[in-house]
């Protein structure tokens, strides 16, 4: 289908595209054709930040899907995890972390002169400094580190430094080393040059598509994701709330990451709700009660996070859309273990790229939207946010978004 004069139609940035399955891209830039299988004497153990896991050009799904022997585990908080223990008890296969450590620019001597178990935490460096951080018993493994021979070819993401590759690249240059190998697993890089290439292909083509600046509100409509119209009965508008510790507590300084505490759910279709309150496995936070607007008792009466992610899968269906506003939430609740479905749509995000104007928290802007007053949906600050939240995602789906600035324009 094309326009008038042969130039391939419009598109909205936000519009749904058919998604490859396997390494979860756009079936435009889909590499699973040149996915090598390279089998390993070493175990690897890929422990992503939840930050990272939507990251389109990551390249830690990328090693798992090329390397039989591998394993992605998405969090942050490890040290009680079937997970890591399973790692670091094995006794054919001792852990070593792949992460560099001051004074040791290259391969450190292993523990085992067999077959070792290779934990990579994959994220931005601050990211993995987090990771490692508050995870005294990574913090403790011996460490693998090395000074690649030439730069990362990561040309579509900057890296903080000359020495700082890719996880896949680091990947590639430990098992080279560790299996003694370098020329078998220079293969890794074929799925990974791929990507690249398409985007910068990519990149370059959208330079050229002439951009259309639509200033009317009658075309607000327009920049709305059709899927709000056409599945709108399939949104699950949620919230998470956390307690969270601030990084500095008087002059004690504390690093409990933050946990998973209160999750709800709204499903536009049916008006179903879901809510369960996830009891505390640190110390409550300070503040925690007062932002949240749930007692000590409450809290501590909560579920414990198994039989919330047991709940929450009976809740789920395939065919699920699920809105937030903003990220945080998610990745809160992807780092206590939980999976959501693929297709996902931060409404900040969404309403930014429909208003063109930052539009602030989520109680200012529904402040903005005209209607009946809104009464809360579950317990807590949780509840409340649900109702503005699904207010905002009714409005996309009806088409009646009004704001005082688009009457006003």
């Amino acid at each position: 289908m094309t326009q008038a004069g042969g130039k391939p139609p419009f598109r909205t940035s936000w519009e749904p595209r058919p998604t490859c399955l396997n390494c979860r891209r756009p079936q435009s830039t889909c590499y699973c054709h040149h996915l090598p299988q390279l089998e390993t004497a070493t175990r690897v153990v890929l422990l992503q930040h939840p930050r990272e896991r939507d990251m389109s050009i990551g390249t830690a799904r990328m090693a798992n899907l090329c390397l039989p022997n591998s394993e992605l585990h998405v969090g942050v908080d490890w040290e009680q995890t079937e997970i890591l223990r399973r790692a670091l008890t094995d006794p054919s296969r001792p852990a070593v972390l792949l992460y560099p450590s001051e004074g040791q620019p290259m391969f450190a001597p292993m523990p085992s002169a067999g077959p070792v178990t290779l934990i990579v935490v994959d994220g931005t460096w601050s990211q993995a400094r987090k990771v490692v951080r508050e995870n005294p018993t990574l913090a403790r493994l011996p460490r693998l580190a090395f000074n690649p021979q030439t730069p990362s070819e990561y040309r579509i993401r900057r890296e903080p430094s000359a020495h700082c590759v890719s996880t896949i690249e680091a990947v590639m240059i430990a098992l080279g080393s560790l299996e003694s190998a370098p020329e078998r697993f220079a293969a890794l890089l074929i799925p990974f040059r791929r990507m690249i290439d398409r985007q910068i292909e990519l990149r370059e083509q959208n330079r050229s598509v002439p951009r259309r600046h639509v200033k009317n509100k009658e075309h607000f409509s327009s920049r709305i994701p059709s899927v709000f119209a056409e599945r709108g009965h399939n949104l699950v508008c949620v919230v998470g709330e956390a307690n969270a510790w601030p990084w500095c507590a008087g002059t004690v300084r504390v690093r409990y990451p933050d946990e998973l505490i209160h999750w709800v759910a709204y499903r536009l279709g049916s008006g179903e709700v879901f809510e369960l309150i996830v009891a505390p496995r640190r110390p409550l936070a300070p503040k925690t009660t007062t932002h949240v607007e749930l007692s000590e008792t409450q809290l501590r009466k909560g579920h414990a996070p198994d039989d919330v992610l047991r709940q929450w899968r009976d809740f789920q269906r395939e065919s699920d859309i699920v809105c937030s506003w903003g990220t945080y939430a998610l990745n809160l609740f992807a780092a206590t273990g939980g999976t959501l479905p693929q297709l996902r749509f931060d409404l900040r995000r969404v309403i930014k790229d429909v208003v063109k104007r930052n539009i602030g928290t989520l109680e200012n802007f529904a402040a903005e939207l005209e209607g009946p007053a809104i009464s809360s949906f579950a317990h807590g600050r949780a509840g409340m946010r649900l109702a503005l939240l699904s207010r905002v995602a009714q409005e996309l789906c009806q088409g009646t978004l009004l704001l005082r600035q688009s009457r006003a324009s």
